[in-house]
């Protein structure tokens, strides 16, 4: 169930029986040279999507725009500072909670997200924290779970690329992005085959002089959308085990 496509009528009866929600976060920044733009976003709401439609879990709007400065020297990023993105998070919790949602999940696509997650539920948790008054402010539980990190998928990572995997622009998400997006499959010759590895903490030119094609430590040109469907489902395992473990603790 899609929230921009129900009606609030049917929010409110939804919020009847279930107070959790999935919320998918990625980014829009470059994935090397064939890897979608989008594929930080579009592989957690497709991952989202299925979960919604075979257990009936709503799922939230995209936050399409993430913490990306990095990958700010390749056209098509575009990057939010981590205080905005964080002004964003507390207010989609604070309007999602108004409403009666208890339990919000973010499903996130991108590595770049994490901290800024964390530092966000922080400013929201304090916030309600230190309110004047001694009124109670209703349960709020929040929680990140990372597509790319569940043990399904990185076994599966593992029996199928192996150290090429990398660690951005990977295999795995270009293959899950092709299988949501099959008519953007992009064919390009990898050179070297895996690039070089080394760490994103740096900015955006520093970032562009050490991996010059955009890739780190991956040769996606393993991809494929059968693989890309392999993915979707050990995700979608995944982030159910995760979400019903959040919902129901114990």
């Amino acid at each position: 169930m899609r929230l921009q496509h129900a009606t609030w009528q049917e929010v409110e009866t939804y919020l009847q029986r279930e107070t959790g929600i999935i919320v998918p976060i990625g980014s829009t920044e470059q994935h090397g040279p064939n890897g979608l733009v989008g594929t930080d976003a579009i592989c957690p709401e497709t991952i989202a999507w299925e979960i919604g439609e075979r257990h009936g879990v709503l799922v939230a709007p995209t936050q399409n725009l993430g913490v990306a400065q990095h990958h700010l020297a390749f056209p098509g990023t575009i990057s939010l500072r981590p205080s905005t993105l964080i002004a964003v998070l507390r207010d989609t919790v604070t309007s999602l909670s108004r409403h009666g949602f208890t339990h919000v999940l973010f499903l996130n696509g991108h590595g770049g997200n994490i901290a800024t997650l964390s530092a966000a539920f922080a400013e929201i948790y304090a916030e309600r924290s230190m309110r004047a008054g001694s009124q109670p402010a209703g349960e709020l539980h929040l929680t990140t779970s990372n597509w790319f990190a569940g043990p399904r998928v990185r076994e599966l990572a593992e029996s199928l690329y192996g150290d090429a995997e990398g660690t951005h622009a990977t295999a795995s998400e270009v293959a899950l992005s092709w299988f949501a997006r099959p008519e953007a499959i992009k064919q390009v010759s990898m050179s070297p085959r895996i690039a070089p590895r080394g760490s994103a903490q740096c900015d955006a030119d520093e970032f562009r002089r050490r991996f010059p094609d955009g890739r780190m430590g991956s040769d996606p040109s393993l991809a494929s959308v059968e693989h890309g469907e392999r993915f979707l489902e050990a995700s979608v395992a995944d982030v159910w085990e995760t979400y019903r473990a959040f919902i129901q603790p114990g």
